[in-house]
């Protein structure tokens, strides 16, 4: 399980673990907060298709998911 800081996000660098239509890495433009400053989703962007999808930024603790860095 990767080990995150929630307010760190921003820019971070993912690889998918089992890359889909050639989508393997992947960057972090944008954190959703609630009222108190809380991260609560992410805005994940592909670098190759700029195809981006909001998730949940504890989605990114999965291994089996998500490999912190480019690899």
């Amino acid at each position: 399980m990767n080990r995150i800081n929630p307010q760190k996000l921003l820019l971070s660098k993912w690889t998918a673990a089992h890359p889909q239509n050639r989508e393997k890495h992947f960057l972090v433009t944008e954190l959703f907060r609630d009222e108190e400053g809380t991260v609560l989703e992410i805005e994940l962007q592909a670098v190759l298709t700029k195809r981006a999808e909001r998730l949940d930024w504890q989605t990114l603790k999965n291994n089996d998911q998500w490999l912190l860095g480019w690899q």
